[in-house]
């Protein structure tokens, strides 16, 4: 279940290979192991992608394709969790890490509307750098590990279910 599930969600390959800043990668992103689906790959997939989202960078999904490829996970996983920071998310989600660095800088939280343009970047990230660093560092690793954690687990109970359910059926055949 977890991994036909995985794959129903997951881009596919081809979608991947045409993304332009992954074409930096050159022949590493062609490895066959990135490609494959199981509980470690997706795991560290999932650990990489979710941290990748939290960086506050335009290049997020470089950056999980190079750790992907340094860490052996699976790469369709890590660049597609990425997305999670969208034009629809990204601004409450890195207001929140703001926030959150904000307060534990114990400086005060400043209001401003974020904007996605490079002069509103010019601007404001010189003064809230900081806070919005660490908040992104500390949200992007507590999610990461978080969703590593969520699939290691999820994977486990599932293939212990299975065991059982086999078990079973050996045991309904033994008697029937």
């Amino acid at each position: 279940m977890p991994r036909k599930l995985l794959k129903r969600y997951m881009p596919h390959p081809a979608k991947i290979h045409d993304i332009h800043l992954l074409k930096l990668l050159g022949d590493w992103i062609h490895d066959p192991n990135l490609w494959h689906l199981n509980r470690r790959s997706a795991s560290l997939g999932f650990l990489v992608g979710l941290f990748c989202a939290f960086i506050p960078l335009p290049i997020q999904m470089l950056i999980a394709g190079i750790l992907s490829i340094l860490v052996r996970s699976n790469l369709p996983l890590s660049v597609g969790l990425v997305w999670i920071t969208n034009p629809l998310t990204i601004g409450p989600i890195f207001y929140g890490a703001y926030v959150i660095g904000a307060t534990l800088l114990n400086i005060p939280e400043s209001q401003f509307v974020f904007e996605l343009s490079w002069e509103w970047l010019a601007q404001e990230l010189i003064i809230k750098w900081k806070p919005l660093l660490l908040g992104s560092m500390l949200c992007g690793t507590i999610a990461g590990l978080g969703g590593y954690l969520f699939i290691r687990l999820i994977w486990r109970w599932h293939v212990i279910r299975r065991w059982e359910a086999r078990k079973m059926e050996r045991q309904n055949k033994k008697t029937g």
